[in-house]
């Protein structure tokens, strides 16, 4: 079954987590099929489920509590975030993990980085340094939040917060790693044809008209 790749561009966070609420709870409802949104935001933290107080303070940026798992991280320009609406007939959420792990780890490699997993940590690591993060929810076996991946994303933003729980000399991104800016935009379409072959899920390119 082909599934939809919604590209939202630039979107405040806010937006966009209410566009994920909607097509999760239309996918729960088999309205529209599986589906892989985009999106690049400005700078915002979210804290997920598992957040602990030495890992964030009160800042001059938009925070957002959020239902994912994991702890407190970083999101803005120079970044890539991804969110598969993915209904999970299997109920295995490790599987849909490690496929957005896999996705990720082909990406990269396009670019002669060699991403790796790190067992207990989920993400993206290079050399000890983490590259991506990832951090999901599901509801009604529908998943919703997913990865973001460290494109060309100004890495001094993490000394805000302890993403994930870690050291903010932990994060790194494909800039960093290669020297040179990274076309976001080509990375856009790495990510979504690696979607497709490590799911098996054709995608087309979809418009949003209207809300659930």
């Amino acid at each position: 079954m082909s599934g939809y790749l919604v590209d939202l561009g630039t979107m405040d966070y806010g937006a966009a987590l209410e566009i994920q609420r909607d097509l999760v709870a239309k996918r729960a409802r088999r309205e529209v099929p599986d589906t892989l949104v985009l999106a690049e935001h400005p700078h915002v933290i979210t804290l997920g489920r598992k957040t602990s107080p030495g890992n964030f303070r009160p800042q001059s940026i938009p925070v957002f509590q959020v239902e994912r798992g994991g702890d407190a991280t970083y999101h803005g320009p120079g970044q890539l975030v991804g969110y598969p609406v993915v209904m999970l007939t299997d109920h295995d959420v490790r599987k849909h993990v490690r496929n957005l792990e896999e996705t990720i780890i082909q990406t990269v490699g396009s670019y002669g980085i060699d991403g790796e997993r790190l067992d207990g940590h989920p993400g993206i690591w290079v050399k000890g340094k983490k590259l991506a993060s990832i951090g999901v929810a599901v509801t009604d076996w529908v998943t919703y939040h997913g990865f973001a991946l460290n494109v060309n994303t100004d890495l001094a933003y993490f000394e805000l917060i302890r993403p994930c729980g870690l050291d903010p000399s932990t994060m790194t991104s494909m800039k960093k790693i290669r020297g040179d800016e990274v076309p976001l935009e080509e990375v856009k379409g790495h990510i979504a044809r690696n979607w497709s072959a490590v799911t098996g899920t054709p995608l087309a390119h979809q418009r949003l008209v209207g809300r659930a």
